[in-house]
């Protein structure tokens, strides 16, 4: 459905990276899959379920503001 891409750079450190993806699965239910880690290697991911797109959203768009508060940027 939609994903948001973000990456965080610095002088001293890897660049890394946090992706957001919503999706719906099987059951009519709508999945945040997250995932995040050093660019260029493997990362972590994790997937929630929600019942409805709208609480869906909200999650997802609280994950992108707390990373974009954290010093993430718009790829």
């Amino acid at each position: 459905m939609s994903t948001c891409l973000l990456y965080r750079q610095s002088p001293t450190r890897a660049p890394r990276y946090y992706r957001i993806e919503l999706a719906m699965n099987l059951f009519a239910e709508v999945s945040v899959m997250r995932e995040w880690g050093v660019a260029g290697r493997n990362g972590q991911s994790s997937i929630s379920i929600y019942g409805n797109l709208r609480d869906a959203s909200i999650a997802a768009d609280s994950h992108r503001n707390r990373m974009i508060k954290r010093g993430y940027s718009r790829a």
